[in-house]
């Protein structure tokens, strides 16, 4: 991910805080960098102050989600302290998928962060489950077969990568993009190296290592649940957002 301020000591201790939860963070200082690097970059998700030299963040927020930057459409988490109603209804008008007022907790933050990014693979909770793989993603707890299993961060992040895409053919370019940041050596053997440790630690007595490597093009998370990944209920679910807008309690949901 991408974090976008020009308070500096900000950036910074928001990128430490996210990279010890094993997210790769990105920084950049004013919204013309941060095109720059959104441009060059697939970011699953770019935290966006609103008040930066060079381009402010609405502007970056409106050029993100124009047709001709591409067709990849990061998460985008305002972050500013612009707290009036109208400057959150501009923000998300402009594209942005949600919306933080300074000053904020960093659990606070990074709950958002996981319920954005658990948008990308079509559900609401805080569990993720891939074949008999299940893990806690606000608990940060993994599990396979019952057996629970001790992660770091960084395997943590890349064991969600895979589950997020089981089934599909994952290259080493796409993990060094979405797993490492921006400061990793292209030609490091560190992707085979965790790849190979997760592996290690997934395997159990009477039971295939469920990552394999596809020779010349990746890897794959051969644990593909029947109709894609699977969420348990959470704050997005159906029942809970109704609950808000004055709805009876015994009316269904459409």
């Amino acid at each position: 991910m991408l974090v976008a301020d020009d308070e500096a000591e900000l950036v910074s201790a928001v990128a430490r805080g996210l990279r010890r939860e094993g997210y790769a963070v990105d920084e950049a200082f004013d919204g013309a960098a941060a095109l720059d690097k959104a441009a060059e970059v697939a970011y699953d998700l770019i935290c966006l102050d609103l008040t930066m030299p060079a381009v402010d963040g609405r502007e970056v927020c409106r050029r993100l989600r124009r047709p001709s930057f591409g067709t990849h459409r990061p998460r985008i988490l305002m972050l500013t302290a612009r707290d009036s109603l109208e400057d959150r209804v501009a923000g998300l008008d402009d594209g942005a998928d949600d919306y933080l007022v300074k000053p904020f907790a960093f659990s606070e933050l990074s709950a958002r962060i996981r319920a954005l990014l658990r948008r990308d693979a079509g559900g609401g909770g805080v569990r993720l489950v891939a074949g008999d793989i299940e893990m806690d993603l606000a608990r940060h707890a993994v599990s396979r077969l019952g057996h629970a299993i001790a992660l770091t961060p960084k395997e943590f992040t890349l064991l969600r990568y895979f589950c997020s895409r089981a089934g599909q053919v994952v290259s080493q370019e796409e993990l060094l993009d979405h797993v490492w940041d921006e400061h990793i050596d292209p030609f490091t053997n560190t992707v085979r190296v965790t790849v190979g440790t997760l592996r290690r630690k997934l395997s159990l007595p009477n039971s295939p290592a469920p990552i394999e490597t596809v020779v010349g093009t990746g890897y794959r998370l051969n644990a593909p649940p029947p109709d894609g990944p699977r969420w348990g209920s959470g704050p997005e679910d159906p029942a809970h957002v109704l609950g808000d807008i004055g709805l009876p309690s015994s009316a269904p949901y459409p």
